[in-house]
């Protein structure tokens, strides 16, 4: 399979007799990426430039659409065993910004009906992780992440990570013989992360080792420094930061125990080198190459077990400058100098040779071969041009004795590919009396795992082919269980002197909680054995775990959330509530939910909830949900507050149009719809700059400046912020008369504020038009709501009435007098829309008495101004649910 340019077209070329002739199937999507099947070649997942998952079951022949919205590398084939058919594919998609779901979908037939739904509820985005046996998944609660874990498809459970552990990030890094290891950066790191192990569950976590350091990779990806050895399991290279200082440590033990390195005793001229262990050591680079065609640091083969060749320095710690490659054959018990300063090394014929080229940016045409596990290095030359190289690449198969240079003569040139054939430097086949056996060891101890390994490998001095047929023979042994074959168990710290002691957060009794009277528990005894070690008898019985019979407890530790983690709900939505109880008999535990509306539900035991409890609320406010857990020795309650809501659509802020300077004024925000939850009211009034935070929808407020005052109400309701904005002209005096109008204009009326606004803009200027009164002593503001309602306001001319009561009083009496006469007389009229011509009458209601600086008239005033406001609210609300 070929795949084109997707900036020329978007086609795969698809060969059947191995590149001889191709045939080409043009796509309707562009490929991002491609997931194979890791047993059916011809089934192939693609994953578009549009987050769009496709699936192939004819090697890309003909394609199917799985999926839309999945996130970007999070889908996965089923594993054989473990998935019930072949054919699941398990995959994250996106939901929102802030939420995703891990859904399981049949290859061909992803339906809604045919849909797994593995994990209930949201998980956060790019966090699925299907890898071997176990799932894993995140979710944040609270703004703190919680790290769940599935093993072998069962239920999902989440990780226990040690009690204050408090993780930032959680990176797996590996899942293979039944264990998690993972890398952990806690609430007090920021470049490293500390290593915890797994029992087989994937569930209990304990310490392996701390600060290991990290890197960011080209990607944006992290990138830990820790190495697993291919071919003998159990054994890892970390780099530990320390006072500053980074070391290379080793461990054969999954973690149980770490050492440093010894370094070479020569160096490659056969001088001494004096390095004193703890204060000097060999430290290693432990970056692997995400590119195929460029080596990392460091390199091991399954083939080759006990041969390690990596970059690195000796000393006090590990740094940048003065590095060599180094060479263990032992499985890094000694190290060997070969070369002083970095080169790429390949493996030829599983191991039997290893070719090297030097890591440099200048151009070189010589490489190097050994046969002897790096002892003896002869240079070859594969190039009559010095060549920049690019990246190497051995042919597939560990057995190969073909590899592939690559690169270019100038920075102008094209790429030059250089095959390499070593078959013609060997002359035989290797025969048995080619093998010698190897003992794996750690400083001289053989038991390694609870087992004595011995492996089949190729004699330094034989230079022979290996083959296909060859194979890592190799031979075990049990040993008899040491305290170093047992780790500490979950809530258990190892002390100085050595042995594993409760940590001061840890309850021994709390692990019993799953137990059910009458049967029995495996009480640990604060060790557990590593996983995958093979060791029998000697000390087993006395660290395994004891079997004993359940004690009698009543309800303790229980806990009341809603699967999601939220402390809010929808109005007319389900909400599943879930019960955990720590420590009692679950069995014989009964249960009662009292769901604060009025109902509640009662459960025998605490396994007939495991799926949780679901409730739907029928109408919004704050509930007070409570659970009972009792059982004959006592009862335990646990109690959440929810607050249901529902969604804010529109808000009115009423307030008057014009207010008298340094009298209250009150100001009402009106909801729909008018039930909405917990509701907060935000308040800017004139010109302060802190605002008024209620939570009552009305406030009273006065004004001390005369002219134009702005107010803005915000309102929060839940996850809502809607607002409203009013101008409230402010002056010491003031004339108001009501307003009617020929039944025509209510037709056009939609009843929004900018109609409003623009309609009081026409209205004013017909006034004006018609009496010849100024326009800066004249507002007209137009009421909200059916039928169609206005006021006009009257202002005092100060330099005609030089602020007086009694002049304002009789000049105003002019004005109203004149605005009357003419409303009265029909003469204010304006067009609408052609055809629709509107008449204004004053409306048959007493004009407000004058606004004087006396309280009995400013309070009249002001009394008569609030039952108008308020008048045209109701009208404004009944016609809104009237609509």
């Amino acid at each position: 399979m070929l795949l084109t340019d997707p900036e020329i077209e978007s086609s795969l070329l698809i060969s059947s007799d191995e590149g001889a002739t191709y045939q080409k199937y043009r796509l309707n999507f562009y490929i991002l990426s491609l997931l194979f099947h890791p047993e059916q070649e011809d089934w192939i997942l693609a994953y578009s430039h549009d987050q769009k998952l496709y699936s192939s079951v004819e090697f890309g022949r003909r394609w199917q659409l799985v999926h839309e919205k999945v996130a970007p590398n999070r889908f996965y084939w089923s594993k054989m065993g473990l998935d019930k058919e072949p054919g699941l594919i398990h995959l994250e998609t996106s939901i929102s910004e802030g939420q995703a779901l891990y859904v399981t979908c049949k290859l061909q037939n992803c339906t809604d009906a045919n849909k797994g739904k593995p994990f209930p509820g949201y998980i956060d985005p790019n966090s699925l992780v299907v890898q071997d046996e176990y799932v894993f998944v995140q979710v944040s609660t609270a703004g703190r992440p919680v790290y769940y874990v599935s093993a072998k498809r069962d239920v999902f459970t989440p990780m226990k990570l040690p009690k204050y552990t408090l993780p930032k990030e959680l990176h797996v890094i590996s899942t293979d013989e039944n264990r998690v290891v993972a890398a952990v950066q806690e609430w007090n790191q920021n470049e490293t992360y500390n290593l915890y192990v797994s029992d087989t569950s994937g569930v209990y976590y304990t310490l392996a080792l701390e600060n290991v350091v990290s890197s960011m990779g080209l990607e944006g990806n992290v990138m830990v420094d820790l190495y697993e050895v291919a071919g003998i399991k159990g054994m890892f290279l970390a780099n530990k930061k320390t006072d500053n200082q980074v070391k290379t440590y080793i461990t054969y033990n999954r973690g149980r125990d770490w050492r440093l390195l010894q370094a070479p005793g020569r160096d490659l001229r056969g001088s001494s080198i004096h390095c004193v262990l703890p204060y000097c050591s060999l430290h290693l680079h432990l970056h692997v190459s995400a590119n195929p065609y460029t080596s990392g640091n460091i390199a091991s083969r399954e083939s080759a077990p006990g041969i390690i060749v990596a970059s690195g320095s000796i000393g006090s710690e590990l740094t940048t400058s003065n590095v060599s490659a180094f060479i263990t054959s032992d499985a890094g018990n000694t190290w060997r100098q070969i070369f002083d300063e970095e080169y790429a090394v390949l493996y030829l014929d599983q191991g039997g040779a290893l070719v090297a080229i030097r890591h440099t940016p200048l151009p070189i045409r010589h490489l190097w071969l050994s046969f002897d596990e790096g002892r003896q290095w002869n240079k070859y030359s594969f190039s009559n041009t010095p060549l920049f190289v690019d990246g190497v690449l051995g042919e597939p198969g560990e057995e190969t004795l073909i590899m592939t240079i690559f690169g270019h003569f100038s920075h102008r040139s094209e790429w030059q590919l250089v095959k390499i054939d070593f078959r013609s430097i060997f002359n035989r086949r290797c025969t048995e009396a080619d093998y010698q056996t190897w003992h794996l060891h750690n400083q001289g101890e053989p038991c390694l795992m609870g087992v004595k390994r011995i492996y089949r490998k190729l004699k330094p001095t034989s230079r022979c082919v290996m083959g296909k047929s060859y194979s890592v023979a190799m031979t075990s042994a049990p040993c008899d269980c040491t305290e170093a074959d047992f780790e500490c168990d979950y809530g258990y710290e190892r002390r100085t002197d050595g042995k594993c002691s409760p940590a001061f957060w840890f309850h021994p009794a709390s692990m019993s909680r799953s137990c059910t009277t009458g049967m029995t528990f495996l009480n640990s005894t604060g060790y557990r054995k590593v996983v995958s070690n093979n060791c029998t008898a000697g000390v087993i019985a006395e660290y395994t775990a004891r079997r004993q019979h359940c004690p009698t407890q009543a309800p303790k530790g229980l806990h009341l959330v809603t699967s999601e983690g939220r402390l809010t709900a929808t109005l007319g939505a389900n909400v599943t509530f879930l019960v955990f109880l720590e420590e009692g008999d679950g069995a014989r535990t009964s249960i009662t939910v009292d769901f604060g509306d009025g109902h509640a539900l009662t459960y025998s035991n605490m396994s007939s909830i495991e799926d949780g409890i679901k409730h739907i609320y029928k109408s919004v406010g704050i509930y007070r949900v409570t659970a009972t857990g009792e059982n004959s020795l006592g009862s335990e309650t646990a109690t959440l507050f929810l607050h249901v809501t529902c969604q804010l659509e529109h808000i009115h802020l009423s307030a008057p149009f014009v207010a008298v300077r340094n009298k209250e004024v009150n100001l009402t925000a009106v909801l729909h719809p008018s039930q909405v939850g917990t509701v907060t009211y935000i308040w800017w009034i004139g010109n302060n700059t802190e605002p008024v935070i209620t939570l009552e929808g009305s406030v009273a407020c006065t004004f001390s400046r005369e002219g134009i005052n702005t107010v803005t109400v915000q309102v929060s309701a839940g996850n809502a912020i809607l607002q409203d904005r009013k101008t409230i002209a402010v002056h010491d005096y003031f004339r108001s008369h009501l307003l009617a109008f020929s039944a025509n204009l209510d037709e056009h009326n939609p009843d929004v504020a900018e109609w409003r606004q623009d309609v009081s803009r026409v209205i004013r200027n017909a006034l004006i038009q018609a009496t010849g009164v100024r326009e800066d002593l004249l507002l007209v503001s137009i009421l909200p709501g059916l039928p169609t309602a206005a006021e006009f306001f009257l202002l005092p001319d100060k330099q005609l009435t030089e602020g007086k009561a009694e002049k304002s009083s009789a000049h105003l009496d002019q004005l109203s007098d004149l605005l009357l006469n003419a409303l009265n007389q029909n003469l204010v009229q304006f067009t609408l829309r052609p055809g629709v011509q509107v008449t204004v009458y004053a409306a048959h209601l007493s004009a407000a008495p004058l606004v004087d600086t006396s309280e009995n008239h400013s309070g009249s005033a002001m009394l008569m101004l609030l039952s108008v406001v308020v008048a045209g609210l109701a009208v404004f609300v009944i016609y809104k649910f009237k609509r």
